[in-house]
Protein backbone atom coordinates (compact mmCIF):
# COMPACT_ATOMS: atom_id res chain seq x y z
CA UNK A 1 0.00 0.00 0.00
CA UNK A 2 1.22 3.17 -0.91
CA UNK A 3 1.83 6.34 1.92
CA UNK A 4 -0.75 8.41 0.48
CA UNK A 5 -3.43 5.72 0.75
CA UNK A 6 -2.38 4.44 4.21
CA UNK A 7 -2.67 7.98 5.44
CA UNK A 8 -6.32 7.97 3.91
CA UNK A 9 -6.83 5.28 5.63
CA UNK A 10 -5.71 7.16 8.90
CA UNK A 11 -7.80 9.94 8.39
CA UNK A 12 -10.75 8.16 7.17
CA UNK A 13 -10.98 4.92 9.54
CA UNK A 14 -8.69 5.41 12.13
CA UNK A 15 -8.33 8.43 13.47
CA UNK A 16 -11.78 9.41 14.70
CA UNK A 17 -11.16 6.07 17.54
CA UNK A 18 -9.54 9.08 20.12
CA UNK A 19 -12.20 11.77 19.86
CA UNK A 20 -13.71 10.85 22.92
CA UNK A 21 -10.62 11.61 24.43
CA UNK A 22 -9.89 14.81 22.58
CA UNK A 23 -13.36 15.75 23.67
CA UNK A 24 -12.63 14.73 27.44
CA UNK A 25 -9.77 16.45 27.40
CA UNK A 26 -10.73 19.88 25.30
CA UNK A 27 -13.32 19.94 28.21
CA UNK A 28 -11.65 19.24 31.23
CA UNK A 29 -9.25 22.55 30.02
CA UNK A 30 -12.13 24.54 28.97
CA UNK A 31 -10.13 25.00 25.13
CA UNK A 32 -12.03 27.87 23.16
CA UNK A 33 -11.26 31.43 22.02
CA UNK A 34 -8.14 32.17 24.24
CA UNK A 35 -6.32 28.63 23.63
CA UNK A 36 -2.90 28.72 21.42
CA UNK A 37 -2.58 25.09 21.20
CA UNK A 38 0.56 23.61 19.99
CA UNK A 39 -0.42 19.70 18.75
CA UNK A 40 2.82 17.47 18.78
CA UNK A 41 2.36 14.59 16.23
CA UNK A 42 -0.87 16.03 14.86
CA UNK A 43 -1.05 14.29 11.94
CA UNK A 44 -3.94 14.41 9.46
CA UNK A 45 -5.35 17.42 12.13
CA UNK A 46 -8.75 15.79 13.63
CA UNK A 47 -7.75 16.75 16.61
CA UNK A 48 -6.70 20.20 16.12
CA UNK A 49 -9.68 20.80 13.71
CA UNK A 50 -11.86 19.83 16.93
CA UNK A 51 -9.59 22.50 19.22
CA UNK A 52 -10.43 25.01 16.22
CA UNK A 53 -13.66 24.49 16.11
CA UNK A 54 -14.10 25.48 19.52
CA UNK A 55 -12.35 28.95 18.57
CA UNK A 56 -9.01 28.03 19.74
CA UNK A 57 -5.21 29.22 17.85
CA UNK A 58 -3.79 26.02 16.47
CA UNK A 59 -0.51 24.96 15.17
CA UNK A 60 0.36 21.21 14.21
CA UNK A 61 3.71 20.04 14.01
CA UNK A 62 4.32 16.36 12.49
CA UNK A 63 7.71 15.35 10.65
CA UNK A 64 6.64 11.67 10.30
CA UNK A 65 3.95 11.58 7.83
CA UNK A 66 4.00 14.15 4.85
CA UNK A 67 1.06 12.80 3.04
CA UNK A 68 -1.10 12.88 6.65
CA UNK A 69 0.36 16.53 6.96
CA UNK A 70 -1.06 17.36 3.84
CA UNK A 71 -4.47 15.53 4.27
CA UNK A 72 -4.57 18.58 7.43
CA UNK A 73 -3.94 20.84 5.33
CA UNK A 74 -7.22 19.90 3.31
CA UNK A 75 -9.06 20.07 6.59
CA UNK A 76 -7.26 23.53 8.38
CA UNK A 77 -6.27 26.08 5.42
CA UNK A 78 -8.38 29.02 6.21
CA UNK A 79 -9.88 28.89 2.04
CA UNK A 80 -11.61 25.57 3.61
CA UNK A 81 -13.83 27.81 6.17
CA UNK A 82 -14.72 30.87 6.19
CA UNK A 83 -11.86 33.96 5.67
CA UNK A 84 -12.23 34.96 9.35
CA UNK A 85 -12.45 31.84 11.03
CA UNK A 86 -8.52 29.58 10.26
CA UNK A 87 -6.36 32.43 9.82
CA UNK A 88 -4.74 31.90 12.85
CA UNK A 89 -4.13 28.25 11.73
CA UNK A 90 -0.47 27.13 11.29
CA UNK A 91 0.93 23.42 10.27
CA UNK A 92 4.91 22.54 10.48
CA UNK A 93 6.16 19.73 9.14
CA UNK A 94 9.01 19.51 11.01
CA UNK A 95 9.94 19.17 14.51
CA UNK A 96 8.30 21.56 17.40
CA UNK A 97 11.05 23.93 17.87
CA UNK A 98 10.08 24.91 13.81
CA UNK A 99 7.16 25.76 15.33
CA UNK A 100 8.75 29.45 16.94
CA UNK A 101 7.53 32.53 15.53
CA UNK A 102 9.74 35.25 16.64
CA UNK A 103 7.23 37.88 18.64
CA UNK A 104 4.51 35.21 18.69
CA UNK A 105 2.37 34.98 22.42
CA UNK A 106 3.82 31.65 23.82
CA UNK A 107 1.45 28.48 23.93
CA UNK A 108 -0.87 28.03 26.83
CA UNK A 109 -1.49 24.28 25.78
CA UNK A 110 0.43 21.70 24.32
CA UNK A 111 -0.60 18.34 23.40
CA UNK A 112 1.18 14.96 22.81
CA UNK A 113 -1.97 12.78 22.00
CA UNK A 114 -0.01 9.91 20.30
CA UNK A 115 -0.35 6.99 22.78
CA UNK A 116 2.76 5.53 24.29
CA UNK A 117 2.85 2.21 25.63
CA UNK A 118 2.99 -0.29 23.07
CA UNK A 119 6.16 -0.11 20.84
CA UNK A 120 9.61 0.14 22.71
CA UNK A 121 11.06 3.09 23.00
CA UNK A 122 8.15 5.35 22.38
CA UNK A 123 8.23 7.09 25.96
CA UNK A 124 11.88 8.56 24.67
CA UNK A 125 10.31 9.75 21.35
CA UNK A 126 7.71 11.02 23.24
CA UNK A 127 10.67 12.93 25.90
CA UNK A 128 12.37 14.59 22.96
CA UNK A 129 9.55 16.07 21.13
CA UNK A 130 8.33 17.62 24.74
CA UNK A 131 12.01 18.92 25.40
CA UNK A 132 11.74 20.99 21.93
CA UNK A 133 8.05 21.81 22.76
CA UNK A 134 7.94 23.17 26.26
CA UNK A 135 10.42 25.87 25.85
CA UNK A 136 7.50 27.56 23.22
CA UNK A 137 4.87 27.12 26.25
CA UNK A 138 3.93 29.82 28.86
CA UNK A 139 5.28 28.96 32.27
CA UNK A 140 2.59 26.63 34.10
CA UNK A 141 0.84 25.91 30.63
CA UNK A 142 -0.98 22.24 30.37
CA UNK A 143 0.78 19.68 28.51
CA UNK A 144 -1.20 16.79 27.93
CA UNK A 145 0.45 13.24 27.25
CA UNK A 146 -1.54 9.90 26.32
CA UNK A 147 -1.04 6.40 27.01
CA UNK A 148 -2.71 3.14 26.01
CA UNK A 149 -4.06 1.57 29.73
CA UNK A 150 -3.33 -1.53 31.25
CA UNK A 151 -3.42 -4.26 28.61
CA UNK A 152 -6.43 -6.15 29.93
CA UNK A 153 -8.85 -2.86 29.68
CA UNK A 154 -7.38 -2.76 26.10
CA UNK A 155 -8.87 -5.24 23.79
CA UNK A 156 -6.34 -4.26 20.87
CA UNK A 157 -3.40 -4.95 22.61
CA UNK A 158 -3.90 -8.52 21.87
CA UNK A 159 -4.05 -7.99 18.16
CA UNK A 160 -1.37 -5.27 18.20
CA UNK A 161 0.86 -8.20 19.81
CA UNK A 162 0.43 -9.57 15.94
CA UNK A 163 2.89 -7.10 14.92
CA UNK A 164 5.49 -8.05 17.82
CA UNK A 165 5.51 -11.30 17.52
CA UNK A 166 5.96 -11.36 13.05
CA UNK A 167 8.57 -7.93 13.53
CA UNK A 168 10.67 -9.95 15.87
CA UNK A 169 9.80 -13.78 15.97
CA UNK A 170 13.11 -14.99 17.93
CA UNK A 171 11.01 -13.10 20.89
CA UNK A 172 7.75 -13.06 20.20
CA UNK A 173 5.00 -11.63 22.36
CA UNK A 174 8.17 -11.14 24.99
CA UNK A 175 9.37 -8.00 23.51
CA UNK A 176 5.70 -6.86 23.78
CA UNK A 177 6.51 -3.61 25.35
CA UNK A 178 3.20 -3.30 28.02
CA UNK A 179 1.81 0.03 29.14
CA UNK A 180 2.94 0.55 32.97
CA UNK A 181 0.90 2.72 35.42
CA UNK A 182 3.73 5.37 35.63
CA UNK A 183 4.78 5.77 31.89
CA UNK A 184 3.36 8.94 31.64
CA UNK A 185 4.47 10.26 34.76
CA UNK A 186 8.05 9.11 34.27
CA UNK A 187 8.17 10.95 30.82
CA UNK A 188 6.70 14.08 32.17
CA UNK A 189 9.66 14.27 35.20
CA UNK A 190 12.24 13.67 32.40
CA UNK A 191 10.92 16.64 30.71
CA UNK A 192 10.91 18.82 33.74
CA UNK A 193 6.99 18.39 33.42
CA UNK A 194 5.16 18.69 36.90
CA UNK A 195 1.99 15.99 37.18
CA UNK A 196 -1.35 18.57 37.88
CA UNK A 197 -4.22 15.81 37.38
CA UNK A 198 -5.06 12.72 35.27
CA UNK A 199 -8.01 10.90 33.44
CA UNK A 200 -8.82 7.38 31.73
CA UNK A 201 -11.00 7.28 29.06
CA UNK A 202 -13.08 5.07 26.88
CA UNK A 203 -12.10 4.98 23.56
CA UNK A 204 -13.25 1.90 21.72
CA UNK A 205 -12.32 0.92 17.80
CA UNK A 206 -15.35 -0.04 16.04
CA UNK A 207 -14.90 -0.62 12.24
CA UNK A 208 -17.41 -1.83 9.48
CA UNK A 209 -15.77 -5.03 8.51
CA UNK A 210 -12.88 -6.81 8.76
CA UNK A 211 -11.09 -5.35 5.85
CA UNK A 212 -11.70 -1.64 7.24
CA UNK A 213 -10.17 -2.86 10.77
CA UNK A 214 -7.01 -3.79 8.84
CA UNK A 215 -6.79 -1.04 6.70
CA UNK A 216 -7.13 0.97 9.94
CA UNK A 217 -4.55 -0.70 11.73
CA UNK A 218 -2.11 -1.18 9.27
CA UNK A 219 -2.38 3.02 9.03
CA UNK A 220 -1.09 3.28 12.82
CA UNK A 221 2.45 2.32 11.24
CA UNK A 222 2.96 -0.07 14.39
CA UNK A 223 2.86 -3.12 11.74
CA UNK A 224 5.37 -1.55 9.58
CA UNK A 225 8.23 -3.47 11.37
CA UNK A 226 6.71 -6.83 10.88
CA UNK A 227 5.81 -6.10 6.85
CA UNK A 228 9.65 -5.48 6.69
CA UNK A 229 10.11 -8.72 8.35
CA UNK A 230 7.91 -10.94 6.34
CA UNK A 231 5.51 -9.29 4.03
CA UNK A 232 2.16 -7.53 3.50
CA UNK A 233 0.41 -10.92 2.95
CA UNK A 234 1.27 -12.84 5.71
CA UNK A 235 0.48 -9.50 8.21
CA UNK A 236 -2.92 -9.21 6.54
CA UNK A 237 -3.38 -13.15 7.34
CA UNK A 238 -2.43 -12.83 10.72
CA UNK A 239 -4.04 -9.85 11.51
CA UNK A 240 -7.16 -10.68 9.76
CA UNK A 241 -7.26 -14.07 11.87
CA UNK A 242 -6.51 -12.14 15.65
CA UNK A 243 -9.33 -9.68 14.65
CA UNK A 244 -11.65 -12.77 14.07
CA UNK A 245 -12.38 -13.26 17.90
CA UNK A 246 -14.26 -9.39 17.91
CA UNK A 247 -16.08 -9.48 14.94
CA UNK A 248 -20.23 -9.56 15.80
CA UNK A 249 -22.56 -11.42 14.02
CA UNK A 250 -23.42 -8.26 11.68
CA UNK A 251 -19.95 -8.39 10.36
CA UNK A 252 -18.29 -5.53 12.15
CA UNK A 253 -15.52 -5.12 14.59
CA UNK A 254 -15.79 -3.67 18.09
CA UNK A 255 -12.82 -3.84 20.54
CA UNK A 256 -12.99 -1.81 23.86
CA UNK A 257 -10.16 0.06 24.92
CA UNK A 258 -9.56 2.35 27.61
CA UNK A 259 -6.77 5.36 27.20
CA UNK A 260 -4.89 7.14 30.18
CA UNK A 261 -3.84 10.80 30.26
CA UNK A 262 -1.90 12.72 32.34
CA UNK A 263 -2.33 16.97 32.73
CA UNK A 264 1.28 18.44 33.53
CA UNK A 265 2.21 22.06 33.89
CA UNK A 266 5.68 23.56 32.40
CA UNK A 267 7.79 24.75 35.08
Amino acid sequence: MNQSARARDWAEIQERMLVPLYEAVYERLEVGSGTRLLGLGCGSGLALLMAAGRGAAVTGVDSSSPERLALARERLLPEAWSTRARADTRLVDGSPADAAVAGAPAYNLVTAFEPIGCVAGDSEVLGSLLGSATPLAERGAPVVLVGWGPPERCTTSAVLRVATKLADPLRGAGSWRAACRDDLEEVAQRAGLRPDGSGRVACPFGYADVDSAVRGLLSTGLFDAAVDATDQVQVDKELTEALHPHQRRDGTVWMPNVFRYLIARTG
